[in-house]
């Protein structure tokens, strides 16, 4: 029986030098959950000033963006900081767009991470009532789509140094493709997500590069809180017979924009080879 984190099997997570992103400014909406956390730690790490976009988790996103470590360059000064992002008001989003060109004067990297959805099985389809159905809709697709309409014109400035200079990563999941996942709509938000990606790509290039990120089940402190069985059944379905670590999902987003420059409409896929099985 595989288990989820064998010692033997614990990921190898690359040291950053700080100087892989330094001087860009990265958005990141959803930036206190579990995967968002450790994606902006890992910016942080390669050099961006971050801006933890939160939604009603204000104290934990402020509390995180004062722990970012800070590399040099900053000479002291604390460059992140936490921001109202609720994605599901386009008003407020193009708001936050102007408080990050007020603070910061650019944005190079938006990460679309914010997300919701409950659990419900796939053939309960009177338990997908339409107020989750609409909520999910709302922050899985239309919020992406807000961020990057609010974040657009700071993207493309910032984007007119080079082309595809400028990045949005939205965060997607596995379960737009194998349409195994929380529940019925939410593999089709995903699946949207990913269309929305490629869409985007071509309308924004070539200042803006849009990638998705697509994990398998990530080892979160949410997941974690699973019964160990089923997390185990899910490590032995996957190939690599592990879940992944937030932090292999966050190298996905540093690789991006880092060193995938010439990546524009992919989905880049984090599942430890899932869909094979």
């Amino acid at each position: 029986m595989a288990t989820t984190a064998p010692d033997n099997q614990s990921p190898v997570i690359r040291r950053l030098d700080g100087t892989e992103l330094a001087g860009k400014v990265a958005v990141v909406t959803g930036g206190s959950g579990g995967l968002g956390a450790a994606i902006c730690q890992r910016l942080a790490e390669a050099g961006a000033a971050v801006v933890v976009g939160y939604n009603s988790s204000q104290q934990p996103a402020e509390l995180l963006a004062s722990q970012l470590p800070v590399v040099a360059g900053y000479n002291g000064e604390q460059p992140h900081c936490a921001l109202a992002a609720p994605v599901t008001d386009g008003a407020a989003m193009k708001q936050m767009a102007e408080q990050v060109s007020e603070r910061y004067g650019r944005c190079d990297i938006l990460i679309n991470c914010a997300g919701t959805t409950r659990y419900c099985p796939h053939d309960d389809l009177e338990g997908l009532d339409d107020e989750l159905i609409d909520r999910i809709l709302a922050t899985n697709v239309r919020g992406p789509f807000a961020s990057v309409r609010a974040f657009k014109s700071l993207l493309q400035q910032s984007g007119s140094a080079g082309q595809g200079s400028s990045l949005v990563v939205n965060i997607s999941s596995i379960a737009a493709v194998t349409a195994m996942g929380s529940n019925v709509i939410y593999c089709a938000s995903k699946a949207a997500v990913d269309n929305m990606t490629r869409s985007l790509a071509r309308a924004l290039a070539p200042a803006i590069r849009v990638v998705s990120v697509a994990p398998g089940l990530a080892d979160t402190e949410f997941v974690k809180q699973m019964d160990q069985s089923w997390r185990d059944e899910q490590a032995e379905r996957t190939p690599l017979k592990r879940l992944a670590a937030p932090e292999e999902v966050a190298d996905a987003v540093i690789a991006a924009a880092a060193y995938l420059t010439f990546t524009t409409g992919n989905i880049i896929a984090v599942d430890g080879g899932r869909p094979l099985s």
